[in-house]
């Protein structure tokens, strides 16, 4: 990054070559690959890091469907295989668990023309699931291929087991990321410190009671991303982006850690280390009280239990609701900003956002630096893409 790009600070302004609005998963993860790369950052946040939609309880890593493929899934599906390698050096630096395991996907198959389109994605797989060496499956059974883990009669028409899909505890990497951060020799984090007057042309932030000039800024504020964009993008006619709650629910059972993820139309059961099962998540444009949870909760648990005898009796210990980030285009979206070249957005992600966010804040980063990244971003993450379809 061009030290010319940072403005000089006033008496009384501290300065950086990079700012990151947002320490969620994306902005600890940009803040990760600048400390990387040796750029002065400043990591700032409202409130705790990690305390938004990043600090749920799910952590689903769910690849799309095998088949039409596309850049975007060839994108995710080399984002879910080198997360296990970010992880294991994450792991390595800070002696913490991620609370990762590639545990797979069993996908219970109710209707009879279900188990016609599984076979065909099995072909798919086996020509599109392929790194390297590393070979990924999509399995279809006829039962399922462990023994008490979910109803046979789930699926009257069979199941499929894939390899590729893992998970992750999403408060033990956010920790994680945290203590690797703490310990950097490049990266200034500000906690509790609200973002305000950001502009972007003349590279500058009230920061708290601090004034910070900056080279370049990465805004990775989740779903409060889209209105400070909306200001800066004249000519829209829809929004950039909404808020989206989910609400789960964190269960004590008796359960293997390394059981496969169960997946039912929207309904999601993860097995994590300590005995403990999540059950997720709803999707819900529309909501009274955005961290409150309700009957919707009631109807996943209900369901869960119905299908998963080891959760039958199983005691809920918590309960969660937060907003995830949803561009327009319902992909993340990353890159500069048309009119504001010193602003980088890295918000979006909605559903995929743990399994995305390692490369996605890579990308981001590299703009920032205006240095070429090593792969390639889906044309439609591009902030271009979504003010395109905001402006129809």
């Amino acid at each position: 990054m061009e030290q010319a790009d940072s403005p000089a600070p006033a008496s009384g302004q501290s300065s950086c070559d990079l700012l990151i609005v947002g320490g969620g998963i994306m902005g600890l993860w940009a803040a990760v690959h600048a400390e990387r790369r040796g750029i002065n950052t400043i990591l700032a946040d409202a409130g705790s890091l990690g305390r938004g939609a990043s600090g749920g309880l799910l952590g689903a890593l769910m690849p799309h469907m095998p088949d039409r493929w596309s850049e975007k899934k060839q994108f995710q599906f080399d984002a879910l295989v080198s997360l296990e390698t970010e992880i294991a050096a994450l792991e390595a630096a800070t002696g913490l668990s991620a609370g990762y395991n590639r545990s797979g996907r069993l996908i219970p198959l109710p209707k009879p023309h279900l188990n016609r389109i599984a076979h065909g994605h099995f072909e798919d797989a086996e020509r599109h699931w392929r790194a390297g060496e590393r070979r990924f499956h999509w399995h279809v059974l006829d039962r399922p291929n462990v023994d008490g883990w979910v109803e046979a009669s789930a699926g009257e028409s069979g199941f499929v087991h894939d390899t590729l899909a893992a998970r992750v505890a999403p408060r033990s990497l956010i920790s994680a990321l945290i203590a690797f951060l703490q310990r950097t020799k490049y990266v200034r984090i500000m906690k509790n410190a609200p973002v305000a007057d950001l502009d972007p042309d003349r590279g500058t932030a009230e920061i708290g009671s601090e004034t910070v000039a900056f080279g370049r800024c990465i805004l990775a504020a989740g779903y409060q991303s889209f209105a400070l964009l909306q200001g800066l993008t004249p000519g829209l006619t829809q929004p950039l982006g909404q808020p989206v709650k989910g609400q789960a629910a964190l269960l004590k059972a008796d359960v293997d850690p390394a059981l496969p993820t169960i997946f039912l139309d929207g309904l999601y059961v993860v097995a994590h280390e300590g005995g403990y099962a999540a059950i997720g998540s709803t999707s819900e444009n529309r909501f009274d009280d955005p961290f409150s949870t309700d009957t919707q909760l009631d109807a996943l648990i209900e369901a869960a239990r119905a299908i998963v005898p080891a959760l039958r009796s199983a005691p809920v210990v918590e309960r969660w609701a937060g907003l995830r980030p949803k561009a327009i285009d319902r992909d993340p979206m990353i890159g500069r900003h048309p009119d504001h070249p010193r602003l980088v957005a890295l918000t979006g992600g909605f559903k995929v956002s743990f399994g995305l966010a390692h490369r996605l804040a890579a990308a981001a980063v590299c703009t920032a630096a205006d240095t070429a990244c090593e792969f390639l971003l889906p044309e439609s993450f591009a902030i271009s893409s979504h003010i395109a379809v905001a402006s129809r």
